[in-house]
Formats: C-alpha cells, structure tokens, sequence
C-alpha cells in the first residue's frame, strides 16, 4: 500500500448517552480501557500498523481530554510525513450548526479532505476494539474495483438488531441493507452466511470510499448518517463490497459491553490480545514507577502503572493507572480506574482537607460488579454490592455520587463517597 493514497478519517462520537455517566466529561473515544490505555488508541494505532499515517479525528462533544491524549501520544518525528490532526467542530460563514450525525460530521470537513489529496477515504469508529490490517481491505476494494466497501462480520440473531445488516451475493457485492432493524421478519430476511449460530452479516461502521464518490455524494445530498443515508444510497447507485472480517470485534456502546469487554482481558486467554508486539496498541509514554503490591492475594488482575495496591484482596478486575487501594478491602469483578495524574497519587496517603476522603479507595471497602471512574475518592468502610441486571437507577442525592446501569454500579470521574457509605439492592 502507498500510505500517502490514504486518508483515514476517526469519527469522534456524539453525546455518548449509553456510556453515560463514563461520558458524563469526556467523550467516548477518551474513555479509559485495559487500566492504561483509551478507546482512541485502538483506531489509531491498527493505522500506524497498517501504514497509514494522515490520520484526521473529528471531534465535538467533551473533547478536551481526547484533545490533550492525542497531543501528547502521537507526534510523529520532523524526518516523518505523516500526522495525527483534530478536526473539532466549529462554525464558519456557511455554516453555523454543530455536527449532525456521521456524515454531516465528515461533510463539514470535506475541504480539509479533498486538501489532504488522498485517492481512499477510511471511515472509523472511535469506541471499537479489535486489531485490523486496513491493508487487506484496501487490497480487497482495490481488487474488486469497489467504489466502497463497508467491513462485515457474521454476527448472532439477537446482536442484529444494534447494527446494521447487509445481504451479499457470491462476488462479495453488498445487494441489501438494512440499518438497525427491529423487525424479527425483516431480520430473518437478512441471512446471508453458513454459519448457524452466525447468520447475519453486520456492519462493522468501517468505511472505504473512493475520494471523488465520497465527495460527490457528502456535496449533492444532505445526508446526515453514514448507515441510514450514505450506504443505502451508494448500494442503489455504485459498486459496493463487503469485506469479511471473521476476528475479534466489539462495539463498546454500552456500559454493560464496556464492563464486560474489560473483566474479559483478565481471563487466562483474552479474547483480545494488547501485548502483539508486531501489531502494538500504543498509548501516552510516561515516566510513572511500575506498580506496588502489599499483602494482597491477586487473582486475575490486570495492574496498570503507577498503582499502590494494599488491599486485602482483588478478584477479576481492572486496577488503572496510579489507583490507591488501602488495607483490609475487597474487590470483586469491578474496574477501578484510578488517578489523571502523579498528583493524585501523592495525596492518597494524606487526607484532603477540601474533600475529607483520600483519594482511591479506603480501608476496609467490599465492592463489586462496579466502575470507579478516575479521581474518584472512595472513603473507608465502603459497600458496594451488585444490583440485579437490568436495574437502572440513579443516586437520589445531589450531586450524585453514583448510578446504576443495567445492574453495573458506576461511580462518577471525581465523586466523593463517604466513609461508612452502603450501595446494595
């Protein structure tokens, strides 16, 4: 592939209302994952190792942390061509409204795309996890001489109703689409594999699109969205081809898939591996210290850089950079997300006089099944205890110190929970 015929174009999402209240002050593509790492890098860096180096992410709803990572994390050397740019929303003279869905987020930047004189346009997400070799679906539209082509995976019946659903006929060209079906008919209709417990193609949101097609539809039709407006119209009027992608993939849309996409990289064999040293995930380089451990029994437990663990115990869990933990606690099956930075970490042995809480966790918490946001500031003698799945409600105090999701207690970047605090059913 020449790298230079690609312009890769990372769509930054909207208010990110399922990830809330994880997205309650930042934007989805900034949420932390894996202890170290944001759901950023996953896009960006499957480009590095593709050879894709004009990377441009468009941006709009609490975008100043997703700012400030990629600042600091991908500055490409002086003897180095390629970049990675913040497209924001912004008004101008034309134009005075904010981004309207995913191509009127690519449309208002289409002078920043044709400038960037690229043949191939890449269209992604910027809250997937998965490890792609964008060369391969290069090759595959180059091959079949696609105008576009949208990357598929077979999925099960009850995940087609989050995705978009495409029918292909034995060339690979994409014949039926339908976004987000609801209709169990419609969704039966949809079958296109030989895989019984896989049927359906779904749309993986990843986008190859010949520069001039892109330009010419994005500047004569006011489309607002890639899945309900752009693919329907260019399967009716252009070559359009799905290319396979039969590895791991998952949308994190949800709080329930984030939780579960994060205690699944503590199993034995992770269904996604970050440790592919010829295909790395990479993340902001920092001079933090490794991570120490007293007296606790591990089991399962990803530690990211940085962290104090004193706990008593900690099972099936996430412990992110610089978190504290103190003595006599238990964690079960919970993500703790730990501290922005080395000051935080420096307070956790020193009671704040402007909060009264440590930051981190306290002495003897019990807490599981929950999400603790950064900075938070959990007190001793804490309970948190799982919920029923499906429960959704919301802390009745104000401001709230927590919400529950789908079962998952989550508690909010910056929250203060009390010493002697109990979060149960």
């Amino acid at each position: 592939m020449n790298s230079n015929d690609v312009l890769a174009v990372i769509l930054g999402g909207g208010r990110g209302t399922r990830l809330f209240p994880l997205t309650q002050i930042r934007s989805k593509p900034a949420v932390p994952i894996a202890g170290q790492y944001r759901l950023i890098d996953i896009p960006i860096s499957n480009c590095i190792n593709s050879n894709i180096f004009k990377i441009a992410v468009l941006t709009q709803f609490n975008s100043v942390s997703l700012h400030r990572h990629i600042t600091d994390t991908y500055q490409f050397d002086r003897f180095h061509s390629g970049w990675v740019q913040i497209w924001a929303a912004e008004q101008t003279m034309d134009n005075a409204d904010w981004y309207q869905g995913t191509a009127d987020a690519v449309r208002k930047q289409l002078s920043q795309i044709v400038s960037a004189n690229c043949k191939y346009v890449l269209i992604l997400a910027g809250d997937h996890l998965y490890r792609c070799n964008y060369d391969e679906m290069l090759q595959f539209h180059k091959d079949h001489n696609a105008a576009v082509t949208v990357a598929v995976q077979p999925v099960r019946k009850e995940e087609a109703p989050r995705l978009g659903l495409l029918k292909t006929n034995e060339e690979g060209r994409i014949i039926d689409f339908k976004e987000k079906p609801k209709d169990p008919v419609i969704i039966e209709s949809m079958k296109s594999t030989d895989d019984p417990e896989r049927p359906i193609l779904g749309s993986m949101g990843i986008y190859i699109f010949n520069t001039d097609l892109l330009v010419d539809i994005l500047s004569t039709k006011d489309y607002s969205d890639f899945g309900n407006n752009v693919i329907p119209y260019a399967i009716d009027h252009s070559d359009v081809f799905g290319w396979r992608f039969d590895y791991y993939w998952e949308d994190i849309g949800t709080i329930r898939s984030f939780y579960e996409t994060n205690l699944a990289l503590t199993n034995d064999r992770p269904p996604f591996n970050f440790y592919d040293p010829k295909h790395p995930i990479y993340t902001i380089a920092t001079t933090m210290p490794s991570a120490k451990v007293f007296n606790t029994r591990l089991d399962h437990v990803l530690i990211a850089r940085g962290a104090r663990v004193k706990a008593e115990s900690i099972e099936r869990s996430i412990v992110g950079v610089m978190s504290y933990i103190d003595t006599g606690t238990i964690i079960k099956n919970s993500i703790i997300m730990g501290a922005e930075n080395e000051k935080y970490i420096l307070q956790a042995d020193q009671n704040s006089e402007e909060f009264g809480v440590k930051i981190g966790v306290g002495k003897n918490c019990f807490i599981e099944n929950a999400i603790i946001d950064k900075n938070a500031r959990i007190g001793d003698n804490v309970v948190i205890k799982a919920f029923p799945a499906g429960t959704e409600l919301d802390d009745p105090q104000e401001p709230k110190r927590y919400y529950v999701r789908d079962g998952i207690v989550v508690i909010p970047k910056n929250a203060v929970i009390e010493s002697d605090t109990v979060i149960e059913p």
